[in-house]
């Protein structure tokens, strides 16, 4: 196959593998095969029931494409409901729990066969996947966030086996309380240590280095102070100080544990950002422009 004849398009990749196969398999090797089957079956009728098809499905893995990102993570959702039913119905020891991953992304078809990156990253997403659960890329978290009534929890920027960037990975909460947590968290007023401000509150938590070198860590946390003592400059808006946000810096600490610990009441995703920061000039400009964003967004 020249370069001329190579066939690229976009297409979405669902992966899929079993989580403890060879465990399963050194155990039972005839029952395990035999449960295989049926949850192979079963996720391939899932699969063309939302306008997918299976490309390959080696051992105890399974690859499909879709034309839609929705499409293929409402498919990966029923099929994590519907294995979830037969599992309960085994022994603990006997379930079969996989693990799914969705990706959008470039590939080459030949003769049905997909491969290239598109088709690399779903696979390598593996390790982030839990059982029974789905992990999306950034890529594909773009076109499906606000299309369907479920949860996602960012995990952060990931570095793959054998992909050159990082890759933005997204784990799909599909319980039933994880769509209202996406919209709102307010915390109780109860619980909160300082008088609630009569305007909006903003708490600019410390950054974190990803690049490990303890020459930059300067950079993180300079970049965390000139956004605090640039939106201090609006009258509009309290500014939580650095030395409160700060004492968060290395901690996994959950968002609504931190507005408790400041003034902040309500928490809303699309004023929540947590970002990891590479190397990038940042000036009072984009200090002002942070602020004015805020404020044509309703802060004001």
């Amino acid at each position: 196959m020249n370069t001329q004849e190579v066939k690229r398009k976009l297409t979405v990749i669902l992966s899929a593998d079993v989580k403890g196969y060879s465990r399963l398999m050194s155990e039972d090797e005839v029952e395990t095969i035999h449960t295989l089957n049926i949850y192979k079956e079963v996720m391939t009728n899932l699969i063309q029931q939302h306008h997918g098809r299976v490309v390959d499905s080696p051992g105890d893995n399974l690859l499909a494409e879709f034309a839609s990102v929705v499409d293929a993570v409402q498919c990966a959702v029923e099929i994590q409901k519907e294995l979830k039913v037969r599992n309960d119905e085994l022994l603990e020891n006997r379930r079969m729990e996989f693990r799914i991953r969705v990706n959008l992304g470039d590939v080459i078809e030949e003769e049905n066969k997909l491969y290239g990156e598109g088709v690399n990253i779903a696979a390598r997403l593996e390790s982030l996947s839990e059982s029974g659960g789905i992990c999306i890329s950034g890529t594909a978290y773009d076109h499906v966030e606000n299309k369907l009534s479920l949860g996602y929890q960012y995990l952060g920027e990931q570095t793959v086996k054998n992909i050159a960037k990082p890759v933005r990975v997204y784990r799909v909460r599909m319980d039933p309380g994880a769509v209202a947590r996406r919209f709102s968290e307010v915390v109780s007023k109860d619980k909160l240590v300082f008088p609630l401000p009569d305007k909006p509150s903003i708490a600019v938590l410390p950054f974190t280095n990803m690049g490990g070198k303890k020459e930059m860590e300067y950079f993180s946390d300079g970049l965390a102070e000139g956004i605090i003592n640039g939106l201090s400059k609006s009258d509009n808006i309290f500014v939580i100080a650095r030395n409160s946000t700060f004492t968060y810096k290395g901690k996994p600490v959950k968002v609504k544990q931190v507005a408790e610990g400041t003034e902040v009441l309500r928490i809303d995703p699309k004023f929540s950002i947590e970002q990891y920061i590479k190397v990038l000039p940042f000036d009072q400009p984009k200090i002002d422009r942070i602020a004015d964003a805020l404020r044509k967004a309703g802060l004001k």
